[in-house]
């Protein structure tokens, strides 16, 4: 018997099996299609290492692919290290690595394998199935180098005809949509019933490939796998609808059974957020509403579900995603704000406070140092004090602390002296750079709702085809104080201004007001954040434009308020 079907990396007692004795079975090539659908290969783990190998060993891969004997170059010697001493790539997104019934010790395995990889495929981008691909992979390995052949065959893949695995965030976030799309069309109540409850289903749909694989327990994962590797990636997409009507089915009952009213609807934000971790933990346990058996078969009973139809959905979907600019997911460097104790002193925040709300703010003003530029505690409360020693900053962050002891705020990306352009008209100005957050009685960020949704807008083209007149408080001619650097094609910018974006709603781009009588930040059916002419009576409350809850109580009372500008340590005095 080979090393592959002894499974060295399988923990025979969490799996609740025993190792195969005596000769294995010999794999019939005919049907593999009705094999893998009826489940054959479960009833051997010897007879799916030997269809595994088989079926990946037919992929057509590119002429140069590392094999086995490649990662036993590169990693000799490291087999003794943890899997601390290879922390998983970026493109698997902070997905972890599935347990899947396999040794302890066999996950630092799975950290080596994709580190190998992410050195070996630098093409690769954004993959978050990929460690749950490798740990069931390894499931059937005999070794480290194995599982990097059969993962590497996965990925090299050049049948243009045949989609496996994700490898860029355009592809996969194009997945979702699909999903979506898919969802509406073929499982219309449970779709209904997602939206209902979170309000924002593309952020739930966000996880469909997690469910399939990451969330499912190994006997289902790996029936799916079996069926994946000979049908493709519509497989993938028929299981997790099959999910989703499982997961309906499962409310409806616990529906009916009775139970506690429900709660008011909490924030879009948060709702979504609930029902993401609800359907995990249901496909989690799925063993208690399905057999493997029976989910393949409620994945199989979808009618009108053709690979065309996925492949064109997925091309419209991915020209869309083009045509706004949203080909890569931007991921910010972690800078440390180095505070200079002999400058820093606020009245609201803490130096660590202030260096956690500094890892939000944009990256060019990371190495900036922060300049207080007014407080009431020196400057009294008044807004004409406010708007005289802030204008000439920008950006500015602006801090509250109530009488209440609750402490929140808003980054600025504009110069206040942007209101005088309306006149003596309220009207709103800045980019979508701009956020607003609370810090007590806990911490969370509220960023542009258009940069956690790009579906709701659209890059407008150059050339003179920007539309006349007002748009978010700027001028006709496009003018703006914030200085714009040159952008590759195809990247979404959130500190652009309002004016390049086709926004299906101008509620949505309401960044930050100023008049004699208040300061507002935020707008649409709502502001973030309202302050009086003398800086003492505030309210929050949700708005469209940032998708927030209220910052802190709905109305309250400014105890302290301050600005601080961004100081360039580099510029020359």
């Amino acid at each position: 018997m080979s090393e592959e079907d002894r499974g060295p990396f399988v923990d025979w007692a969490l799996l609740g099996e025993t190792p195969e004795a005596g000769a294995p079975a010999k794999l019939d090539l005919k049907d593999l299609k009705q094999q893998a659908r009826q489940g054959q290969w479960s009833r051997s783990h010897a007879l799916r290492c030997q269809a595994y190998r088989h079926l990946i060993g037919a992929v057509p891969c590119r002429a140069v692919t590392s094999d086995a004997a490649v990662y036993r170059d590169l990693m000799a010697g490291a087999a003794q290290k943890p899997a601390s001493a290879f922390p998983l790539p970026d493109f698997v997104d902070d997905s972890p690595v599935p347990r899947y019934a396999l040794r302890a010790e066999a996950v630092a395995s799975v950290h080596r394998v994709l580190s190998c990889v992410a050195g070996q495929f630098p093409d690769i981008s954004h993959c978050p199935t990929l460690p749950a691909v490798a740990a069931l992979l390894l499931h059937f390995s005999g070794d480290e180098a194995a599982c990097f052949e059969l993962t590497g065959r996965l990925l090299a893949c050049n049948d243009p005809g045949r989609r496996l695995l994700d490898q860029t965030y355009l592809a996969y976030r194009s997945s979702c949509m699909t999903f979506g799309d898919l969802a509406t069309k073929h499982c219309p109540a449970a779709h209904k019933l997602v939206v209902g409850a979170a309000r924002d289903a593309p952020e739930v749909y966000g996880d469909w490939q997690r469910w399939v694989l990451g969330d499912l327990p190994f006997g289902h994962a790996a029936r799916v796998l079996d069926v994946f590797l000979v049908e493709g990636y519509k497989v993938l997409y028929r299981v997790a609808l099959a999910l989703l009507k499982l997961y309906r089915k499962h409310k409806a009952g616990a529906a009916a059974g009775g139970g506690a009213q429900p709660a008011p609807p909490p924030p879009q934000q948060e709702a979504a957020a609930a029902v993401r971790e609800d359907i995990q933990a249901f496909v989690r346990n799925i063993g208690a509403a399905a057999t493997p058996e029976k989910l393949l078969e409620k994945a199989f009973s979808i009618r009108l579900f053709s690979r065309k139809e996925i492949a064109l959905l997925q091309a419209a979907n991915e020209r869309s995603l083009q045509q706004k600019g949203i080909t890569v997911k931007q991921k910010r460097r972690n800078v440390q704000l180095s505070l200079n104790p002999d400058t820093f002193s606020s009245e609201i925040f803490t130096a660590k406070e202030m260096r956690d709300v500094w890892a939000w703010i944009p990256e060019r003003f990371a190495l900036c140092q922060p300049q207080l530029v007014f407080t009431t505690a020196t400057h009294g409360c008044s807004l004409n004090r406010f708007y005289s020693h802030c204008e000439g900053y920008e950006p500015t962050l602006l801090l509250i602390r109530t009488t209440a002891g609750e402490v929140c705020g808003a980054f600025l990306s504009t110069d206040w002296e942007e209101r005088k352009r309306g006149g003596n008209k309220l009207s709103f100005f800045g980019t979508g750079e701009c956020f607003v957050f609370r810090m007590k009685p806990e911490m969370e960020r509220y960023e542009w709702v258009v940069i956690r949704h790009p579906e709701l807008a659209s890059a407008v083209k150059t050339g003179g085809q920007e539309g006349s007149g007002e748009v978010g408080g700027q001028n006709s001619d496009g003018s703006s104080s914030l200085q714009q650097p040159e952008r590759p094609a195809g990247e979404l910018s959130p500190f652009l201004a309002a004016r390049h974006f086709n926004l299906n709603s101008r509620n949505t781009s309401m960044f930050m007001a100023g008049s004699f009588d208040s300061i507002i930040v935020g707008g649409g059916e709502g502001n973030a954040l309202y302050i009086d002419s003398e800086l003492n009576h505030g309210r929050t409350g949700s708005c469209t434009t940032f998708d927030n809850p209220p910052l802190c109580s709905e109305s309250f009372q400014v105890a302290l308020l301050e600005v601080w500008g961004f100081q360039d340590t580099m510029a020359p005095e």
